[in-house]
């Protein structure tokens, strides 16, 4: 009987399996805390850790841009942005506003012009608003064209002042709207509605900078602003009066706008003090609004 216990015994050992690493090893997370004191467990577990798992390594973020709150949010920053396939068509469409008027006929007379299909007006989100902006922007290009490569201003061969280069400048800005005279009066109509007011206002801010800077304007003080307001209402009232205008060569509204600068000029010349800055400037504003057709 002792060779079967034996053969028994061996069985037994044979299917008992072999002793397994220990479990401090392999089982970290679970078993190690059943043997370690409660001290000295974070301790083994953040060794552990820091041997298999790679860190990134941390770099430095760039601080987001953040938006000027002293611009509305309605105020662009760049009015006039348009792809090359914008601008080809409207570049087309402004030969057909003396016959059509700034109307989605001339966009799609336009676009077939320049070879594409008449859907393709759609890449003009703004419409007939932006076959307008468009040609406010190509007349202030061609307005500084004319000053820096044409010498509009050195034409008369004497030294003109300031207040006189403005005078010229507004009377030539004014002629470039001769050719649509007869549809301006619908573009006014059109920049005067509540969703068009903030860019039409910007079109005319950049106008009147533009008018100023050719000049030769180089105020630093508070008139920098009202300069620019003046030369704003003035425009804007004398853009009006041009519609209306059947005298040759434009000499009503010629004679209008020296009457309405040498006006801002005198009063421009009595303001003193903030407040009578900011009066004339609210003045000028509720002025310039009305002559775009705002019932203010």
């Amino acid at each position: 009987m002792t060779r079967p216990t034996s053969l028994l015994a061996l069985t037994r050992r044979s299917l008992t399996p072999r002793s397994s690493p220990s479990p401090r090893i392999l089982r970290t997370g679970t078993l190690l805390h059943q043997h370690q004191p409660q001290s000295q467990i974070h301790t083994t577990t953040a060794a552990i850790t820091s041997k298999t798992t790679t860190k990134p390594r941390s770099t430095p973020q760039t601080p987001r841009s953040h938006a000027r709150t002293y611009h509305s949010e309605h105020h662009p920053s760049q009015p006039h942005e348009y792809t090359n396939s914008q601008t080809t068509i409207l570049s087309a469409a402004l030969h057909h506003v003396p016959t059509h008027g700034f109307t989605r006929n001339a966009l799609t007379l336009g676009a077939r012009d320049a070879g594409f299909l008449d859907v393709s007006v759609q890449l003009l989100p703004r419409g007939e608003f932006d076959l307008i902006l468009f040609w406010l922007a190509s007349r202030r290009g061609l307005l500084r064209s004319k000053v820096e490569s044409d010498g509009l201003l050195a034409g008369s061969g004497s030294v003109l002042s300031v207040d006189e280069k403005i005078q010229v400048l507004l009377m030539e800005r004014l002629r470039l709207n001769v050719e649509v005279r007869e549809q301006w009066q619908d573009a006014l109509a059109v920049m005067s509605l509540g969703e068009n007011i903030p860019m039409a206002l910007s079109e005319l801010h950049a106008l009147a900078d533009d008018i100023m800077n050719l000049a030769g304007d180089q105020s630093v003080d508070a008139s920098w602003y009202s300069k620019r307001m003046a030369v704003a209402a003035v425009y804007a009232a004398s853009d009006f009066v041009m519609t209306r205008d059947t005298s040759a060569g434009l000499r009503d509204t010629e004679e209008f706008v020296a009457r309405r600068w040498a006006d801002a000029r005198a009063l421009g010349d009595k303001l003193t003090g903030v407040r009578e800055c900011l009066g004339f400037m609210g003045s000028t504003a509720v002025g310039l609004g009305r002559s775009w057709g705002l019932k203010i």
